[in-house]
C-alpha cells in the first residue's frame, strides 16, 4: 500500500491510498469468499462456482464493491496508527479514482479535529448575576406542594375557569358531522387552552346536565386541510363540573407530605434549597458568559461533520421528549408542517454554537495543562461515598471506566472554570 495525505478545506484531510495487485487482488478474493454463497449456475452448487465463473459471466467488477469494504477500513486503519496528527473525528467520505484488475486508488476525504485559534481568555471582565429568595417564591413551592396533594371534588354550582369538565359533543360544519369531532365523556381543564379558539370560554356558566350549542371558527393554520378556517358548531352536554381542593397549609399537614417537623421548619428548608438554586444559577450564567465571549473572539473553521452530528443529539433528545408526551417525531413534525431537513436546519446556529464552545473549552484545557489526578478522583469518589452513608471502596467496586471518566471530566470542567474565574475580573 501506498499513501499520501494532505490537509483540505473545512479541517478536512485528503488521503489517497494506492493498492497495487497482489492487496488488489487479495481483497478480491477476501470477498469473493465473503459473498460466493449467493451465487449459483448451472452445473454447479449454490455457493461453489469459481471465481473466474462467476467474473466470466457477470463482468470482472463483480466483486469490487465488496473488496472495497473489506479492504478500506484496514488499510485507512492502519493508517490512521502510523499518522497520530489525523485525528479523525467521523466517517471519511470515500471516491474511487482509478481501479481495474491490476489495483485500485481510494481518495478519502476524511473530516478532523480543527485547529482552534483561542481568543483573550484572562484578564477579562465579568459581571455575575445575583439572585435573593422572596417570599413569593417561598409561597409559589409551598402552592407546588399543594397542588401535588390536591383532590378532585364534584361541585354543584355554574362553570368557572379553572374547573375540570366531563362532556360530551358532537361538532359539524354546515350541518354535517365531521370525522373527529365527536367524543364522550370527554375531560376538559377550562382555561388550558387544549381545544380551538372559544370553545372553552363558552362552557364557562353552564351547569351540569345543560345543553348548549357553541360557535366556533377553526384556525386558517389547522392541521385538518378540510377544516382550515371553517366555522364550526358542537352540541355540548355539560356532565359534570370538578374542582381542585388545595389541602390547608398545617403543621399536620407538612409533616405528613414532607415530614419536616413543622410549616416554619419547611419554609426555612425551602428558603435554603431555593438559595442553593439560585447560587448554582449564578455560577452557571456566569460560566456562559465566560466562555460565550472567549468563544466570540476565537477563530476554529468546523467541519460539517460536528455540525449534523450535533444536530443528531439535538433532534434525538427532542424525540425523547415527544415520546414521553406519547407523541411521535414525524407526528410533530407534520403537525407543524416542516420536513425533517426543516427542522434540522432549525437547530443549526445553535448547534455550531455548541461546538464551538466545546472545542474553546478543550483548547484552553490543553493549554493549561488541566488534568485530573489520581488524587483529585480519590477525594471526589470519598465526597460522593460520604454524600451516600457509604465508604469509598463500596463505591469504587460498582463503577466502570465510563463512570471514571465522568468524574474525571467533572473533575477537569471544575479546575477550568476555577482557572478562569481566578484569571478574570468578576463584578
Amino acid at each position: 500500500m501506498k499513501y499520501t495525505f494532505e490537509k483540505a478545506e473545512k479541517s478536512t484531510v485528503k488521503v489517497t491510498i494506492e493498492l497495487e495487485t497482489v492487496e488488489w487482488k487479495e481483497a478480491n478474493e477476501k470477498a469473493y469468499e465473503k459473498t460466493k454463497g449467493r451465487y449459483s449456475m448451472p452445473g454447479f452448487r449454490k455457493g461453489k462456482v469459481p471465481k473466474k465463473v462467476l467474473e466470466g459471466a457477470y463482468g470482472v467488477g463483480l466483486f469490487y464493491e465488496d473488496a472495497i469494504n473489506y479492504a478500506f477500513p484496514i488499510y485507512f486503519g492502519d493508517i490512521l496508527d502510523k499518522e497520530p496528527s489525523i485525528k479523525a473525528i467521523a466517517q471519511p467520505e470515500l471516491d474511487i479514482k482509478d481501479i481495474s484488475e491490476n489495483g485500485i486508488t481510494m481518495i478519502a476525504i476524511v473530516p478532523v479535529k480543527p485547529e482552534v485559534k483561542l481568543g483573550q481568555y484572562k484578564g477579562l471582565t465579568f459581571k455575575k448575576n445575583t439572585y435573593r429568595v422572596k417570599v413569593d417564591d417561598v409561597k409559589a413551592e409551598l402552592t407546588r406542594l399543594q397542588e401535588r396533594n390536591s383532590r378532585m371534588v364534584e361541585v354543584d354550582r355554574a362553570v368557572e375557569n379553572g374547573d375540570t369538565v366531563t362532556i360530551n359533543y358532537s361538532g359539524s360544519v354546515d350541518g354535517v358531522k365531521f370525522e373527529g369531532g365527536t367524543a364522550e365523556n370527554q375531560t376538559l381543564v377550562i382555561g388550558s387552552n387544549t381545544f380551538i379558539p372559544g370553545f372553552e370560554e363558552q362552557i364557562i356558566g353552564m351547569k351540569k346536565d345543560e345543553d348548549k350549542d357553541i360557535n366556533v371558527k377553526f384556525p386558517d393554520e389547522y392541521h385538518a386541510e378540510n377544516l382550515k378556517g371553517k366555522p364550526a358548531v358542537f352540541a355540548i352536554k355539560l356532565l359534570k363540573i370538578e374542582t381542585k381542593e388545595l389541602p390547608e397549609l398545617t403543621d399536620e399537614f407538612i409533616k405528613d407530605a414532607v415530614g419536616a417537623e413543622s410549616l416554619d421548619a419547611y419554609k426555612d428548608e425551602v428558603r435554603e434549597r431555593l438559595k442553593k438554586q439560585n447560587a448554582d444559577r449564578t455560577q452557571r450564567e456566569l460560566e456562559d458568559a465566560i466562555v460565550k465571549k472567549i468563544t466570540e473572539t476565537t477563530e476554529v473553521e468546523i467541519p460539517d461533520a460536528m455540525i449534523e452530528s450535533q444536530i443528531d443529539n439535538m433532534v434525538q433528545e427532542m424525540s425523547y421528549r415527544l415520546s414521553y408526551q406519547g407523541l411521535k417525531l414525524e407526528d410533530y413534525l407534520t403537525y407543524l408542517g416542516k420536513t425533517m431537513d426543516d427542522f434540522r436546519n432549525d437547530y443549526r446556529a445553535q448547534a455550531t454554537e455548541i461546538v464551538k464552545s466545546q472545542l474553546v473549552i478543550e483548547k484552553i484545557i490543553e493549554e493549561e495543562k488541566i488534568e485530573a489526578t489520581e488524587k483529585d478522583v480519590e477525594k471526589r469518589i470519598e465526597e460522593m461515598a460520604e454524600s451516600q452513608g457509604k465508604t469509598a471502596p463500596d463505591i469504587k467496586k460498582n463503577f466502570n471506566a465510563r463512570q471514571l471518566d465522568y468524574i474525571k471530566n467533572e473533575i477537569i470542567i471544575k479546575k477550568l472554570f476555577d482557572l478562569l474565574k481566578k484569571e478574570n475580573t468578576i463584578e
